[in-house]
């Protein structure tokens, strides 16, 4: 059997003209076949015929635990299984299994954030410990070795796998892991939240806050609040926070429940843009980047296409995510037509659904704030 070592990647000949790329990245193992794309099982479950002539039929069901997903296949007297009706199927499934999260609307720039509850937005990767496990947003586990967990407690808790600012796809490599490696050692699970309680937010706070204080597990930490002054003091902060690689700031209003779903006693408050997009092709660099990745074709939930080129490391330049892939990607502002401006690559997302049709700046795909004070266009 030949396998792949973490971060490898190796081409086959497929029946195609271009060959398939198979690659190993933390234990999760893919292909960029339509096969493989297509399967609505979460990426660390899914094989293909490539995986399985690579690896060996026993190796590949022992690593998907025998329930690889079939891929789409055309049955008799019906219509082939599209990839997006796979895709909706696995949105579908993944919402089923969701945790019950809060989620953040965007700061508008008229509610008054004074006295409301500031942190850092964590550029890390959300985590749901259940009690038990970790749980990413769509409802797939997180396989944290018993070390990591060690210590934590048997009520829920609200936070973020986090590593460090700018480090978010090293977070991703390391948290999408199967085998418990010692790379969780460089992760700590940062603590806002502690959902079961039931009381305000101060009063979960200081719950999360005591048993963390009590018990010292080796790997979590609470996440710092402070009370907001005020937008002058909200502008200090974000431009302190944005200096240092961070991401922008979260607001809690005080008093506030823990409410499933987006809710306006949560905001965002960012200086940029961003959102999701699907890699629909990959496009020939040229000059430096001849021979590999120039720039990511990819769509928005409303159709819109264009190319991301900036933000690429020559290794995922070399290796790009394929085709099918929801990545998240900064700009500007949006052009007349829809289309964002200087657009720039920053990682794969592994943790939202991908719902065609819907608009831009909705949903998932939602631009982040203005600056405070500015006009958005």
């Amino acid at each position: 059997m030949t396998d792949l070592a973490d971060g490898e990647t190796f081409a086959m000949q497929g029946s195609g003209a271009k060959p398939y790329v198979l690659k190993n990245s933390g234990g999760v193992y893919s292909c960029s076949c339509p096969a493989w794309r297509n399967q609505s099982a979460s990426p660390e479950r899914r094989s293909c015929k490539h995986l399985k002539k690579l690896r060996g039929e026993a190796a590949e069901s022992e690593r998907v635990g025998g329930a690889a997903a079939a891929p789409a296949t055309t049955r008799a007297g019906k219509a082939p299984v599209s990839a997006d009706s796979s895709a909706g199927a696995a949105s579908e499934a993944s919402e089923a299994s969701a945790p019950p999260l809060l989620l953040a609307h965007v700061w508008d720039s008229e509610v008054d954030l004074a006295g409301w509850w500031m942190s850092e937005k964590l550029d890390g990767v959300r985590a749901y410990w259940d009690g038990q496990q970790f749980v990413s947003r769509l409802g797939n586990r997180y396989h944290a070795p018993p070390w990591f967990t060690a210590g934590l407690p048997r009520f829920p808790l609200d936070g973020e796998l986090w590593l460090d600012r700018k480090a978010f796809q090293r977070t991703v490599s390391i948290v999408r892991r199967q085998d418990q490696s010692d790379a969780w050692r460089e992760i700590k699970f940062l603590v806002f939240d502690a959902p079961g309680h039931g009381g305000s937010f101060e009063a979960r706070v200081q719950h999360y806050h005591s048993f963390i204080a009590r018990e010292r597990p080796s790997f979590a930490q609470a996440h710092p609040h402070e009370p907001c002054r005020g937008v002058d003091h909200l502008r200090g902060e974000l431009k302190r926070v944005e200096a240092l690689g961070g991401e922008g700031l979260m607001l809690r209003r005080p008093g506030s429940a823990y409410e499933v779903g987006r809710s306006h006693s949560l905001l965002k408050v960012k200086s940029f843009f961003d959102a999701e997009a699907r890699v629909i092709g990959h496009q020939d660099g040229a000059g430096r980047h001849r021979g590999r990745l120039g720039a990511l074709l990819v769509e928005l939930q409303d159709g819109t296409r264009f190319a991301v080129g900036s933000g690429l490391s020559d290794a995922e330049r070399g290796a790009p995510p394929p085709l099918g892939s929801i990545i998240t990607f900064r700009y500007q502002e949006l052009s007349d037509g829809g289309v964002p401006r200087f657009p720039t690559y920053v990682g794969v997302r592994h943790d939202v659904a991908w719902k065609s049709g819907s608009a831009p700046g909705k949903s998932e795909v939602r631009p982040a704030a203005a600056k405070p004070g500015s006009r958005r266009k």
